[in-house]
């Protein structure tokens, strides 16, 4: 079977979104990818109770925010969900943005890749080493982790643009891609992991690319592009998506406040099967290793969760 992960952040109550974990697991994919946003649920207890109830997926975040938690509260969560899953947890981090760092937690969000690298330094060597001693910058940390851990977990952050895509490659297992078109992903992303992994004197085999791809197979693609649209004008707006979209062409329809289709139908599958499968074999055709369907519903149309995921299963 392809490999193919989905995103299934929650539904309307937890049981509902346990019995999504269980569906997409008896489908065979591959892993269950979930977003920590500011107004969801606590992403790694949905985790833990995916782990409870399943047996085999693996179980990722795409991503948590660094700023909620030091990196030793990280080591911690990421340690305890790798051992109630049986080794099944994929640790993904990223920074977030400047409006939900500064604007909604009174932080503040200063040299975004120097504070990424300091955070994975503690959490690699802590995971690795069971504690670490290391004082930075932005993070800090001198103690010791005395209970279970997997010194090989994966771990991975997010990343758009160079700087941080070039250190998710020399220092992380992988990079997790949002919002992110197929030609950017192959003409920027790819280029920039590969300096990376040269830094660090290896090659992009077994680095993994994970991008998360909106999708929904619908009866009524329109309703479902102004779903999408309305998603995307919100992300269009946040800094690290909108530089993304400008170098990928769509600046001048940005600035004249539009989404066109074209736009929607470049990032994500909307409508029936074949528009869902091509926009998973685009990503894959760019240098993504492991497509991460999101599927939502939210019109009459929606065949919903389970239906898109499999249609994106024949891709």
């Amino acid at each position: 079977m392809v490999r193919l992960a989905v995103v299934s952040n929650a539904a309307k109550t937890i049981a509902d979104s346990v019995d999504r974990a269980r569906a997409a697991e008896s489908l065979g994919v591959e892993s269950i990818w979930v977003t920590q946003l500011p107004d969801y649920r606590d992403m790694s207890l949905v985790l833990a109770a995916y782990a409870a109830a399943t047996e085999r997926v693996a179980l990722g975040t795409g991503v948590l925010p660094i700023y909620t938690r030091h990196p030793t509260a990280m080591v911690q969560m990421a340690a305890s969900l790798d051992e109630l899953s049986a080794g099944r947890f994929i640790l993904g981090m990223g920074i977030s943005h400047r409006v939900t760092v500064e604007t909604m937690w009174g932080l503040r969000l200063e040299h975004p890749v120097d504070s990424m690298r300091e955070y994975l330094t503690i959490v690699r060597t802590s995971l690795r080493d069971g504690g670490c001693d290391f004082q930075g910058t932005h993070f800090s940390a001198s103690w010791r982790y005395s209970g279970p851990r997997r010194p090989d977990m994966k771990v991975m952050i997010s990343a758009l643009h160079p700087r941080m895509l070039e250190l998710a490659g020399e220092m992380a297992d992988g990079v997790v891609l949002g919002n992110c078109p197929p030609d950017y992903i192959r003409d920027s992303v790819v280029p920039a992991l590969m300096r990376g992994r040269e830094k660090a004197g290896k090659t992009l085999d077994g680095f993994e690319v994970v991008a998360i791809i909106t999708t929904s197979l619908t009866a009524d693609r329109p309703a479902a592009l102004d779903v999408f649209r309305k998603t995307m004008s919100f992300y269009s707006n946040l800094p690290f998506y909108r530089k993304v979209l400008d170098q990928s062409g769509f600046k001048a329809q940005l600035e004249a406040g539009e989404v066109s289709d074209a736009m929607l139908d470049e990032l994500g599958g909307v409508g029936d099967e074949r528009q869902v499968r091509e926009a998973v074999e685009r990503y894959r055709a760019a240098g993504v290793t492991l497509p991460a369907v999101f599927p939502f519903a939210n019109h009459a149309g929606a065949a919903g969760f389970e239906a898109t995921l499999e249609a994106a299963l024949r891709a």
